[in-house]
C-alpha cells in the first residue's frame, strides 16, 4: 500500500520531486583504523539523488547500508510528489513518518541524506550556490585536520599531522583513549611534528572516565592542547560539565557530533556541557537540521563546528551565525574527492564552496564508485 504524500498546499504550483534514487557504497580504508571506542576498515557512504524541475540534485550520509532500505522502503515514496522548494515541509512530514521506529541512529541518518539531496535540487532548481541560498556570512570556512588515528605509528601519526600542517591548515586533530599510557607520548610527539605555533586538538570519543579525563586534561595542557572532544561519552552531560567547569582554562570542551533532532543539542547547551557544539548534518537532519542546532547554540553564545563530511558542510557552515572551525575529516576528505568532482580542497587553512557551481557543487563519479557499490 502506498502511503500518502505530505500535503504542501501553501506552493502547490511549485515544481515537484519526480524521482529519488538511492545506492551504498563501502570504501575501504588505506588501512584498518581506530580511535578511543571504535575500529573499522570501511566506511559506507549512502548516497540519495533527486530529480524534478528538470534538475538533480543529490546529498549524502555515511552510516550503514540499512539506512539505503529506509530510505527505499518507507522515505522514498513520500518525498516523491512534494514541492521541490518546500524542503522544510517535506522534512517534517518524513520525520513524523518515522515516528514508530524511531528519529535518531539510522532513522535520523536516513532523513539527512534525503534532506540534502532535497536543499542541493532546491538549490539548482534556483540556480544558487546552497550558500547563496542559505544566505552567507562568509565566503570560506576555516579548517582543522582530523585524523591522527590510535592505530597509526608514531612516525606516520606525525607525517599525517605535520603535512596538514605544511599545507597551510594551522589546526589539527588527533584521536587517544585507546591505550591511555601511551597518550601523552603521542600529544607530545604530535605537538613536536607540527611545531609550537599551530593548534593542537584531541578527541577521545568517550573513551575516559571522569576523573581520568581530568588528570588528562591537565596533561594535555602541558602540549598546548586546546580542544578536547568527547573527553567522555557524549550523553555524560555531568562528566562534560565537570570537565568544563575544572579543566584547563584555555581548553574548549567539545561534543555533539552525535547529535540526532534539536533535543540532543538543547540538552548539551543548557546543561552548559560544552564550551564548542558540533553537529553532523549526515546525522542530525541534513540541512535542515544543522541550521536549527546553529541557531540553537547562537541562541546560547555558544560556538558551532562541523563534524565530518566537508565537501557537503562547507555551505552551510558559511551561513550558520556562531561558525567557528569545520572539520577536514581524513576518511571523508578522501572519500568525498574520490567519488565527486568539486569536492575541494582547503587552501590557506579555509574551505570555500566551488564558485559559480549550484547547490552542493558536486557532480557525482558513478563509474569511479561502480567497484564499491553493495
Amino acid at each position: 500500500m502506498r502511503l500518502a504524500a505530505p500535503p504542501t498546499p501553501w506552493t502547490e504550483a511549485g515544481p515537484r520531486v519526480e524521482r529519488l534514487e538511492v545506492s551504498a557504497y563501502a570504501i575501504p580504508t588505506e588501512a584498518p583504523e581506530s580511535d578511543g571506542t571504535l575500529e573499522w576498515d570501511r566506511t559506507t557512504l549512502v548516497l540519495v539523488e533527486v530529480a524534478g524541475g528538470g534538475q538533480s540534485g543529490l546529498g549524502y550520509t555515511y552510516a550503514d547500508a540499512a539506512a539505503a532500505s529506509l530510505i527505499r522502503g518507507r522515505l522514498a515514496e513520500l518525498a516523491v510528489g512534494t514541492d521541490a522548494f518546500a524542503v522544510a515541509g517535506t522534512g517534517a512530514a518524513l520525520r513524523r513518518s518515522l515516528r514508530n521506529l524511531g528519529t535518531s541512529g539510522i532513522a535520523a541518518t536516513a532523513l539527512s541524506a534525503v534532506d540534502n539531496a532535497l536543499w542541493d535540487l532546491k538549490a539548482r532548481l534556483l540556480g544558487v550556490s546552497l550558500a547563496e541560498l542559505l544566505g552567507p556570512l562568509r565566503a570560506a570556512v576555516p579548517v582543522y585536520g582530523s585524523g591522527g588515528f590510535t592505530s597509526l605509528s608514531l612516525d606516520r601519526l606525525c607525517a599525517q599531522l605535520a603535512g596538514w600542517v605544511g599545507e597551510g591548515i594551522p589546526r589539527v586533530k588527533l584521536k587517544v583513549g585507546r591505550r591511555p599510557e601511551q597518550d601523552l607520548e603521542r600529544v607530545a610527539a604530535a605537538r613536536a611534528a607540527i611545531g609550537g605555533e599551530a593548534e593542537l586538538f584531541v578527541d577521545a570519543n568517550g573513551a575516559y572516565r571522569r576523573k581520568q579525563a581530568l588528570e588528562f586534561a591537565a596533561g594535555f595542557d602541558h602540549f598546548g592542547v586546546r580542544w578536547f572532544e568527547e573527553p567522555v561519552p557524549s550523553n555524560d552531560l555531568e562528566g562534560l560539565r565537570l570537565l568544563r567547569d575544572r579543566g584547563p582554562a584555555g581548553m574548549s570542551i567539545v561534543a555533539g557530533e552525535y547529535g540526532f533532532e534539536p533535543a540532543d543539542f538543547r540538552r548539551l547547551l543548557t546543561a552548559g556541557a560544552v564550551d564548542v557544539l558540533q553537529a553532523d548534518a549526515t546525522r542530525c537532519g541534513g540541512i535542515t537540521g544543522f541550521l536549527k542546532a546553529a541557531a540553537l547554540a547562537e541562541a546560547f553564545a555558544i560556538p558551532l563546528s562541523s563534524h565530518g563530511a566537508p565537501a557537503l558542510h562547507r555551505h552551510a557552515a558559511c551561513a550558520a551565525p556562531g561558525f567557528t572551525v569545520l572539520e577536514y575529516f581524513h576518511d571523508h576528505a578522501r572519500i568525498e574527492e574520490l567519488l565527486f568532482e568539486g569536492a575541494g580542497r582547503p587552501a590557506g587553512g579555509m574551505l570555500a564552496p566551488a564558485p559559480g557551481e549550484p547547490g552542493l557543487g558536486l557532480l557525482f563519479r558513478r563509474a569511479d564508485a561502480a567497484p564499491y557499490a553493495l
